[in-house]
C-alpha cells in the first residue's frame, strides 16, 4: 500500500520535505527572492506586530523611498502572499496594508537572523549590524 501523498501528489501539512543539497539551495534562493529588494525588509519591520498602516503612513515612516518604489515593493509582497492590501471605497480613497498570518511568521525568523549576526566575530559583526543599533545597545 502506498502513502496518501503519493496518490494526491502533495504533502500533508505536517509532513516535512526531504531536501537534497541542491533542492535545499534552490528553495532557499526562491525564499530569498521574496525578501530581496532594497525596501522590503524595512516595509516588513514597519508592519510587524499586527500593525495596520495606511499607504501615507508607510511613506512617511520610510524616508528616502519614492511613491513608485513603495507601491512596487508592496505589490510584490502582496503577490507573494506576505502582505494584504485593503482598499476602502471612500473619497479620498483609503488604502491600508497589513501582514498576512503567514507574513507575521517572518518576525521570529528575522529575529533569529539578527541574533546570528550579533554572534559573529567582531570584525564581521561591525559590517553586519548598523552602528546606530550597536550604540543604542552597547551590550551587543
Amino acid at each position: 500500500m502506498t502513502s496518501t501523498d503519493k496518490k494526491v501528489r502533495y504533502l500533508p501539512k505536517g509532513k516535512r520535505i526531504d531536501y537534497t543539497p541542491q533542492t535545499a539551495a534552490q528553495s532557499a534562493q526562491n525564499v530569498i527572492r521574496v525578501l530581496e529588494g532594497r525596501w522590503k525588509l524595512v516595509i516588513l519591520f514597519q508592519l510587524f506586530g499586527s500593525n495596520i498602516r495606511r499607504f501615507s503612513e508607510l511613506e512617511r515612516a520610510i524616508p528616502g523611498i519614492s511613491q513608485k518604489m513603495l507601491i512596487q515593493q508592496l505589490r510584490q509582497l502582496e503577490g507573494d502572499g506576505v502582505v494584504v492590501r485593503i482598499v476602502y471605497p471612500e473619497v479620498p480613497p483609503r488604502v491600508e496594508y497589513h501582514l498576512t498570518e503567514w507574513g507575521q511568521t517572518l518576525c521570529p525568523v528575522l529575529d533569529k537572523l539578527l541574533a546570528w549576526a550579533e554572534a559573529a566575530p567582531d570584525e564581521v559583526r561591525a559590517r553586519l549590524i548598523d552602528p546606530a543599533a550597536m550604540a543604542a545597545n552597547p551590550a551587543v
